[in-house]
């Protein structure tokens, strides 16, 4: 009989790992309360509870001000606009992210320059960014990926260097510190998402942060259908879109920033003890937590996978037989931008690449070889709900991979075309991360 779950054998797990969102009496009291309160939305700028929460969330991340707003991607593209980013401007950003740090850009009229990423961490390669830097560029989004930050000494060095805006794509990096320092406090803004994976969230929602008190001004109105903001210290009269957040998604992620520190010691226990057991198993390989990263904010946890050291198995192959073992995980998680089929960009949609010369787009003949490797082949990717529970989840991830290790060879024996059903069934994957059908 098979010992593979893929092939019929008993899994190793066969529970959920701890739902997420996770939400208790504090959540629905809060929804209740501005239920109650006939005071749903986000008019009049900044509602109640969506100041309270970028008030308190921008101090926790070490910032003077923060912006409460709809989604992350509208914080990026606030942020962007406020700090001066506009028509033909170059605008920096890893190749290895997620399409949203790059079609604000575009929104702008703006051009997104892809540069590879460090092999160490997935985070942008600061040397990339210096060798992509022309007289048009004005700004560089680090994004802080998965588990690691961008090394912000270095890009703030180039930033001052060649006048530089840098506007922090911190989507997966609530909590996380760099030199004691607040992740969205270390450039000229900071961008967060709370959409519903990520680590804080009220389904949708997002926090723009930032030391500079005009850049706060210019985001409040741009959010706020260009009215001026309520300090209005500088004068600023722009064109402004609705992109306010509502009193519900205020209110439940308040409460959800209370649990925020105590969920990041749980997940940074469980990343250790993970993290010292995958490093025995021949093949898999951990990324490097830089030291000035002093608070760990763990998205997802990420690790490296060889697959001449399981037998030349193909890595999709090695992701659902574990997957069939009751642990949900992903491969191509992010691909390249440039790749992606979310970034269907033709010349004609800005007036920015309509500018340039030639007929390709800037990005058409682009390899980032260490972006294409970490997406195609060699990443994995565990979401961020299997490092909130006890040792015995954490035994059972390395249980589960450390059972296909042993049988490899069995894997090469089963139906391909079971394979890549599994590796593509998602809803698998939402119901081991989610707990739901």
């Amino acid at each position: 009989m098979s010992q593979l779950a893929l092939a019929g054998g008993v899994p190793v797990r066969t529970k959920p790992f701890p739902r997420w969102p996770q939400f208790d009496e504090r959540e629905r009291e809060a929804v209740i309360k501005v239920l109650e309160s006939g005071n749903w939305g986000g008019y009049p700028f900044p509602n109640h509870f969506a100041k309270l929460l970028g008030e308190r969330f921008a101090a926790c991340h070490d910032a003077r001000f923060g912006v409460s707003v709809a989604n992350g991607t509208v914080a990026l593209e606030a942020a962007l606009q406020a700090l001066g980013v506009g028509p033909r401007d170059e605008v920096i950003i890893p190749a290895y992210t997620f399409e949203a740090s790059a079609v604000p850009v575009l929104r702008l009229q703006a051009i997104p320059v892809f540069v590879d990423v460090l092999e160490d961490t997935y985070c942008i390669d600061p040397q990339a960014v210096e060798e992509s830097i022309t007289p048009r560029t004005k700004a560089v989004i680090p994004v802080h990926l998965a588990m690691n930050m961008a090394d912000m000494d270095a890009l703030t060095n180039l930033a001052k260097k060649y006048d530089l805006k840098i506007l922090e794509d911190a989507a997966h990096a609530h909590g996380a510190k760099w030199r004691n320092r607040g992740a969205g406090s270390l450039g000229d803004a900071g961008a967060f998402s709370m959409q519903t994976t990520k680590l804080m969230t009220a389904g949708e929602g997002g926090v723009i942060t930032t030391k500079d008190e005009e850049v706060f001004e210019l985001c409040a109105s741009y959010v706020n259908c260009g009215r001026a903001s309520a300090e209005d210290r500088f004068g600023h009269r722009i064109l402004g879109y609705n992109h306010r957040i509502t009193e519900f998604q205020a209110a439940i992620l308040l409460v959800q920033l209370e649990r925020l520190v105590e969920q990041t010691r749980l997940r940074q226990a469980n990343a250790k003890l993970l993290g010292h057991h995958l490093a025995q198993i021949p093949g898999l390989s951990l990324l490097k937590k830089d030291d000035r990263v002093t608070d760990q904010a763990i998205y997802q946890y990420v690790f490296k996978y060889d697959a001449e050291a399981f037998g030349e198995l193909p890595r999709e192959r090695f992701l659902a037989a574990l997957e069939a073992e009751g642990i949900p995980c992903d491969g191509t998680f992010y691909e390249p931008v440039y790749k992606s089929a979310l970034f269907p960009v033709r010349r004609n949609d800005s007036l920015a690449l309509a500018a340039l010369p030639g007929c390709d787009l800037p990005w058409q003949d682009l390899e980032c070889p260490v972006s294409e490797r970490a997406a195609y082949k060699e990443s994995v990717w565990l979401h961020h709900s299997v490092l909130l529970g006890n040792d015995s989840d954490i035994e059972q991830i390395i249980e589960a991979i450390q059972k296909i290790h042993r049988n490899v060879d069995e894997i090469r024996h089963i139906d391909h075309k079971l394979i890549t059903i599994k590796s593509v069934n998602r809803a698998e994957r939402d119901k081991l991360v989610y707990g739901i059908a």
